[in-house]
């Protein structure tokens, strides 16, 4: 026999129900319950950011001479910093860890088709150092920018957080 419980405001048919019933009407129902508490205000979140644009200092030159500057990197996972590890040029030479560990977080770097650790590899020592410093930035500290306000105009702007190379600011 399978027996559920009687829905608020439905009828329950045994013996007595109408002295049960009459004895509920004196007590409070749901509807007297006190009015809840006005809303806390709402925290505005933003959106996660996961991808930033970035500009190369000197720019990746292509088989074809064209430089390309402008690149988009995305949040780093997990996954992305430990698959070069198992990777045999950054076992034989750990310093190639951070040039496979960018072919793989760099999305877009300016017309090419797709970007991967070949053609980080091929870039200037200068556009290197800026990308691995910008990964630092994106992964490790958050957002490389922050809204500010002049204190003598009150005019908005935004000020770059980190340095261009560590211990900088």
């Amino acid at each position: 026999m399978r027996r559920t419980a009687a829905r608020a405001g439905a009828a329950v048919a045994y013996p007595g129900a109408d002295a049960a019933a009459e004895s509920e009407a004196e007590l409070p129902g749901p509807d007297a319950t006190p009015a809840p508490a006005a809303p806390a205000p709402a925290l505005r979140q933003e959106p996660l950011r996961t991808e930033f644009p970035f500009q190369l200092p000197r720019g990746y030159v292509d088989e074809s001479g064209i430089v390309h500057q402008d690149g988009v990197m995305r949040l780093s996972t997990a996954r992305d910093e430990l698959v070069p590890l198992r990777d045999v040029r950054v076992q034989e030479n750990p310093a190639y860890l951070s040039v496979v560990l960018l072919g793989r977080v760099i999305t877009r770097l300016g017309t090419l088709p797709m970007v991967h650790d070949g053609i980080v590899e091929n870039m200037f020592a200068s556009d290197l150092a800026f990308l691995q410093d910008f990964y630092r930035q994106i992964n490790a500290e958050g957002h490389t920018r922050a809204a500010v306000r002049c204190p003598h105009c009150a005019e908005p702007f935004e000020v770059e957080l980190g340095g261009s190379r560590l211990g900088e600011s």
